[in-house]
């Protein structure tokens, strides 16, 4: 079975996987401030957020021939 998307959704899935990635470097930059709260809950966020731009551009790459 063959899914196959849009250039343009490639794109599209390519950018927010991108903004991810600026997101979690902020918040993995943020968890490493000894005053700022909640720690290992931005070091979470940041890994989530990484994650989910891993998958995205694995989308992007795969389905929508992006690459």
């Amino acid at each position: 079975m063959d899914l196959a998307m849009a250039h343009h959704t490639g794109l599209r899935l390519a950018e927010i996987a991108g903004l991810l990635l600026v997101f979690g470097g902020i918040w993995l930059a943020a968890a490493q401030f000894p005053r700022m709260r909640m720690q290992t809950g931005r070091t979470v966020i940041a890994g989530l957020a990484f994650a989910s731009a891993g998958v995205l551009l694995i989308i992007a790459v795969h389905w929508a021939h992006f690459g």
